[in-house]
């Protein structure tokens, strides 16, 4: 069964982003060439729980402390300036400032 991915900006965020569902981010992640393990997917979760709670993408020193985890952790684990990633597939607003 294939999952139909809503229309997505130039940077591949979603234009809407009430469309977002699990399924939906991992059929992002996937068709970007992405690998969704359990523990990034788990930290996907935890960004739309901060944003749910406070209404903004955290920088990511708040979102470390917010999972308790060191960002230089995160860094590695995303290959990259992990806050793009995690909001990205979760279906988030671009983050602004420090990635």
């Amino acid at each position: 069964m294939s999952v139909q991915i809503p229309e997505r900006d130039g940077d591949g965020y979603l234009v809407n982003m009430n469309e977002w569902t699990e399924e939906i981010g991992r059929a992002m992640a996937e068709a970007d060439g992405f690998e969704m393990t359990d523990e990034r997917w788990a930290q996907v979760l935890k960004a739309r729980e901060y944003y749910e709670s406070y209404g903004s993408v955290p920088p990511i020193r708040k979102f470390a402390k917010y999972i308790d985890q060191d960002k230089k952790v995160l860094f590695k684990e995303w290959m990259t300036g992990p806050m793009k990633p995690i909001t990205k597939y979760g279906g988030l607003p671009k983050p602004t400032g420090c990635v």
